[in-house]
């Protein structure tokens, strides 16, 4: 870690709060009769899925499928998904590390809507809490009041989220 960075999660604090989403998610989800979609917003958010899914398996069991959203997160006109499934009444649950003004989960949302998925949640490592758009996560590691001109990044190395800091 940086010594100039204002930590406000370390890597061993970032594990526990995917845990402790994963509980969460678990508890909500189970009984769930098709697996579960985990949509994780490319880069970070793919890697969050990952270890969710892996962690809401060890915990209840509850089979998931993992697909990756492309999109560009300032101009998000094309959003891509890595593979086509059928979302008809399946749970969705659209994973990103920073919830900033909510147009990135907001967008993100729009190739699933056609489908009629059952359900679409949303979760979040860290959560800003001020919003453009009328996005609010259903899962949240942490929720912090910042600024506008504050920027929180998730760092992440290999498989592993390394910690989240404010700029």
């Amino acid at each position: 870690m940086s010594a100039n960075r204002k930590y406000i999660l370390d890597a061993p604090t970032a594990a526990k709060k995917l845990e402790r989403m994963a509980y969460e998610m678990a508890e909500e989800l189970i009984g769930t009769r098709e697996p579960i979609v985990i949509a994780g917003i490319r880069d970070n958010g793919v890697v969050m899925a990952r270890l969710l899914a892996k962690l809401i398996h060890e915990i209840a069991e509850i089979p998931s499928e993992i697909i990756e959203i492309s999109l560009d997160k300032r101009h998000p006109t094309t959003i891509t998904l890595s593979k086509e499934l059928n979302f008809a009444n399946r749970t969705i649950v659209l994973v990103d590390d920073v919830t900033n003004s909510g147009k990135t989960i907001l967008y993100a949302m729009q190739p699933f809507l056609s489908h009629h998925p059952e359900r679409i949640q949303i979760l979040t490592l860290v959560e800003r809490t001020h919003k453009a758009y009328p996005v609010k996560a259903d899962y949240v590691g942490i929720s912090l009041a910042t600024t506008m001109q504050d920027h929180i990044y998730v760092t992440v190395e290999g498989d592993t989220i390394s910690g989240a800091y404010l700029e």
